[in-house]
C-alpha cells in the first residue's frame, strides 16, 4: 500500500477544515433559530393564557414598572369586601410564577409558570404592557432575519432586559409600533 504524499495530506486536512468550519457555522445558525422559535412559542402561550385570564376577569392583568405581569398573590393581596375585586396584586417573576386566579386554587391555571427568555441569566427578559383593556407583549428574537422580526417595534426602543424588543404580539387590534395610550387616544379621536 503506498503511503499519502505531504501535498495529499494537507489537501484532505483543507477539504475537512472547510467542512468543520461551514458545519460550526450552520450548528450556531440552527441554535440561534432553534432559541427564537422558543421566544416565539412561549408568547404564544403566554398571549392564549392572557386571552384566557381576559375572558374570566373582563379585563387584563396591569403591567409593573420593569414589564411584567401583574396578577400574583402577595402578602397583602386580598378581595376587596366592597367591589370583590382583588387587590394588592403584585408582579410575577419571568420564569418562576403561574398565571391563575389566585383567590382560588382549585381553578386551573392559566399558565403553569410564566416563561422566561432561555437568556435570561444573560440579561435578556419579555416585557408586558398593559393599561388593563389592553396589551402589548415583546421578546428580543436573536435573528435578524427571521419572519417575525419588526423594524417598526425597534424603532420604540423598548427594552427586553439589556436587548431592544424586535418581536411581539398584542391584545385585538392594538399596534405593537406605538404606545397603547397613543393608540387608544388615535381611537378617541375617531369617536369624536
Amino acid at each position: 500500500m503506498k503511503k499519502f504524499t505531504k501535498s495529499e495530506v494537507r489537501a484532505v486536512g483543507v477539504i475537512l477544515l472547510g467542512i468543520f468550519v461551514l458545519s460550526f457555522f450552520n450548528f450556531r445558525v440552527s441554535l440561534r433559530r432553534a432559541r427564537d422559535s422558543q421566544r416565539k412559542s412561549d408568547i404564544g402561550s403566554i398571549y392564549e393564557a392572557l386571552n384566557n385570564y381576559f375572558q374570566d376577569f373582563g379585563q387584563f392583568p396591569l403591567s409593573s414598572a420593569d414589564g411584567k405581569i401583574i396578577a400574583c398573590k402577595g402578602p397583602e393581596t386580598k378581595l376587596d369586601p366592597l367591589t370583590g375585586v382583588v387587590i394588592n396584586l403584585v408582579p410575577c417573576g419571568w420564569g418562576q410564577d403561574a398565571l391563575r386566579d389566585v383567590m382560588d386554587l382549585e381553578y386551573p391555571e392559566y399558565l403553569k409558570a410564566l416563561p422566561a427568555d432561555i437568556h435570561a441569566k444573560k440579561g435578556a427578559t419579555y416585557l408586558y404592557l398593559s393599561t388593563g383593556s389592553r396589551y402589548q407583549l415583546y421578546a428580543a428574537l436573536e435573528g435578524k432575519t427571521e419572519a417575525e422580526y419588526d423594524v417598526k417595534i425597534v424603532a420604540r426602543n423598548l427594552k427586553c432586559g439589556l436587548r431592544i424588543c424586535n418581536f411581539g404580539k398584542a391584545s385585538g387590534n392594538t399596534p405593537l409600533d406605538k404606545s397603547i395610550e397613543e393608540y387608544e387616544n388615535e381611537l378617541a379621536k375617531q369617536k369624536k
